[in-house]
């Protein structure tokens, strides 16, 4: 049965190759971006009557809730909510400012409150829906120079995780998506940013903006593949809470996972040498 999706950040990378995947599936997609032109143009090869564009800037929540009522007015209902939309500040924490931090935080972690608190009345009156949420395997795994985004796909990953506690007895979806190393523009240097002050002692490892626009064009994944994964886990009729996309994203979190078990043997260490368990 065709599904209608919201895609927010889908005029490039993963949000466009999940708008491009579902539309091929035969689904109905709003796809929507602060950059409608490059929307619809990115687009352009699978547009059709089942294709809605809606302009939408996530930090403003006034945006997000039109764009959830337009894509209802539009198709009826929402069957999936795709919260994309983000970019990365990367560098060394110290140097960051706190208007940097926010905006950060405003757009990766807030655009996604704004989307749940949006389409969760839509799904609720459903009794139906799945919310999938681009988290990163960043949201897992802390990285040097990643401080602000690893914060907001940390907060992400607690937020969702929770959420999907709470409506999953409205038969409500809460699925979280930790992509590796994809080949989007998050590292293009027309979107990704650079803290703004600098620190001496930070100064002998060279610029975080030449380490990591390097990378730029040369992940290893497909975006396009990733949204034909996307698409199948949301005809899933039990699709899983978080799903490690890419061989990197795998190996790096089953990595981080072993060694916090690890760590488990810290606590039963201590608690052995004071008066028992706390």
């Amino acid at each position: 049965m065709s599904k209608v999706w919201l895609i927010t950040g889908a005029g490039s990378g993963i949000g466009s190759g999940i708008a491009k995947a579902a539309m091929r599936a035969g689904d109905r997609v709003v796809a929507t971006g602060r950059n409608l032109e490059k929307v619809q143009s990115t687009l352009s090869d699978v547009a059709s009557e089942n294709l809605a564009f809606v302009n939408l800037d996530v930090t403003d929540e006034s945006q997000v809730n039109a764009a959830v009522e337009e894509a209802v007015n539009r198709f009826g209902l929402i069957d999936v909510a795709v919260n994309n939309a983000g970019y990365s500040l990367l560098g060394n924490f110290e140097e960051m400012t706190i208007p940097e931090l926010q905006s950060q935080l405003d757009t990766n972690f807030y655009g996604v409150v704004h989307g749940m608190r949006a389409v969760l009345p839509v799904m609720r009156r459903q009794r139906s829906g799945h919310i999938i949420n681009i988290s990163s395997m960043a949201g897992v795994i802390g990285f040097a120079h990643c401080a602000a985004y690893a914060a907001s796909k940390f907060a992400v990953e607690g937020l969702s995780l929770s959420v999907a506690a709470e409506v999953e007895k409205f038969g409500i979806k809460v699925t979280l998506v930790e992509p590796g190393f994809f080949r989007t523009d998050l590292l293009d240097n027309r979107n990704a940013k650079y803290p703004s002050i600098a620190i001496d002692d930070y100064a002998a490892e060279g610029s975080a903006q030449k380490m990591w626009s390097a990378y730029n064009g040369t992940q290893q994944g497909d975006p396009d593949k990733l949204g034909e994964a996307l698409v199948k886990i949301s005809k899933m009729t039990d699709p899983p809470k978080q799903f490690y996309a890419g061989s990197d994203a795998v190996a790096g979190i089953r990595s981080a996972l072993e060694g916090r078990l690890q760590e488990i043997t810290v606590y039963e260490e201590v608690s052995k040498s004071t008066d028992g368990s706390f």
